[in-house]
């Protein structure tokens, strides 16, 4: 017997009803986007693998770890499935001189690749919403993107999340606090395990987003960085701050949020729950003003974030139900199957999300699909409804009576069946 081929560990099959979640999320996504002055870039799947290695930087954990790399065996070239989109979106700003044409807003959506452990919340085919903010250098709109952020939660039904915010400054600034974070450390050195003394050489920063309990009175006792900022870096950091409290918005300063890629400075930020366990982020990110000289192009400011489209599904979940059609049609006999087709036709123009019955069947089989398939109404065609023009309407949800109306009026009274159910 054939062995079953199954999906790759890791990398999951999306089926019709979770997929009507999705949905609903993709189209959401896309009228907020909009909404802000953000347009849609689509960026390859396979990047250099240099690209990753200059922008992420070689001592994260993406990089030394998780990269799913390989050599084209037609060249030679070593090629990466793209682990985040951020270096993508600038290498093809670059590429193509989007920055010409002045400021760019930028959102993208789609598959990333990470060589880990799976596990709840974390797989290795994930899927990212990403929105980037070119050129801009002001703290306006590092302040906007956390905006978006609180409204697209708004939009989504989703509440209970946190925002925490710091500031990395600037690199003259982050060197400092290096030093004197790494002296710190190394007299501590005794209580820190394997992965953060290999951090000690490498990215000290990176102990402070440690998860491990132990060495968390450590961490507590760690120079801060905003402690090291200058008069530039916290003005533009008061800035981000003094627009969030004019909106409205609560927010934590967390100075062990360091956010694990080399190129972010200044504003960075996480938005945090309670309800996934361990994977608790489920928005992050940050300006990135030296990405765009680091990766070969003319200086220019950036910030964006990413969100993990399967941990916000899973917090839609509770709070959404599976879409169902509005009507689902019924028609049995030859004219009636014909007519049926320009029914739901018609009825689909006028907006109305319709399933029309396929495969046959009686009156009383199909009346048990259009119960099971969640619609609100059933649309009956006979040959008698075919003859005459007309169609007869059963609500599936109530005890209110069958009725027989002409394919002019159709829409308006289903209309106002489907009105009354929501009142």
């Amino acid at each position: 017997m054939t062995q079953t081929i199954q999906a790759v560990r890791g990398m999951n099959d999306i089926l019709p009803d979770e997929a009507a979640l999705w949905e609903r999320f993709e189209d959401t996504v896309r009228d907020w986007a909009r909404a802000y002055g953000y347009r849609n870039i689509r960026t390859p799947l396979v990047e250099h693998t240099a690209l990753f290695r200059r922008a992420i930087g070689e001592a994260t954990d993406i990089v030394e770890k998780e990269m799913y790399t390989f050599v084209d065996e037609l060249n030679g070239e070593s090629l990466t499935l793209r682990p985040e989109a951020t270096a993508s979106i600038v290498r093809a700003a670059i590429e193509h001189s989007l920055l010409h044409a002045g400021p760019q807003r930028l959102w993208c959506m789609g598959p990333m690749y990470r060589h880990e452990r799976p596990q709840k919340g974390r797989y290795r085919q994930f899927h990212q919403v990403d929105v980037e903010a070119l050129g801009f250098p002001g703290p306006d709109i590092d302040a906007e993107l956390v905006l978006m952020c609180a409204r697209l939660w708004r939009d989504l039904g989703i509440d209970g999340l946190r925002l925490h915010l710091n500031s990395l400054g600037s690199l003259e600034e982050r060197l400092a606090h290096r030093e004197a974070l790494v002296a710190y450390l190394r007299r501590h050195e005794t209580d820190l395990d394997a992965d953060s003394r290999r951090r000690l050489g490498t990215n000290p920063l990176r102990v402070l987003d440690s998860k491990n309990p132990a060495l968390q009175p450590v961490i507590a006792g760690a120079p801060k960085l905003l402690d090291y900022l200058g008069e530039g870096s916290l003005k533009h950091f008061d800035g981000v701050r003094s627009v969030l409290k004019d909106a409205g918005i609560d927010f934590t300063i967390d100075h062990r949020l360091v956010r694990g890629l080399d190129y972010y400075n200044l504003t960075v930020f996480e938005w945090i729950t309670d309800r996934l366990g361990a994977q608790g982020t489920v928005c992050g990110g940050g300006r990135y003003d030296g990405l765009f000289a680091q990766i070969g192009g003319r200086p220019a400011p950036g910030i964006g974030f990413a969100m993990g489209i399967e941990r916000l599904i899973e917090l839609m979940r509770d709070r959404s139900t599976v879409t169902v059609p509005d009507v689902y049609l019924v028609h049995q006999g030859e004219t009636a199957d014909r007519y049926a087709m320009t029914v739901a036709e018609r009825l689909r123009d006028d907006g109305f999300s319709v399933t029309y019955h396929c495969a046959g069947g009686s009156f009383k089989a199909q009346m048990k699909r259009a119960d099971a398939s969640g619609a609100r109404i059933a649309v009956i065609v006979g040959d008698d409804e075919a003859n005459a023009r007309e169609a007869s309407v059963k609500p599936l949800r109530d005890d209110r009576e069958q009725t027989r109306v002409s394919l002019e009026r159709l829409p308006e009274v289903l209309t106002d069946l489907l009105d009354a159910e929501t009142e």
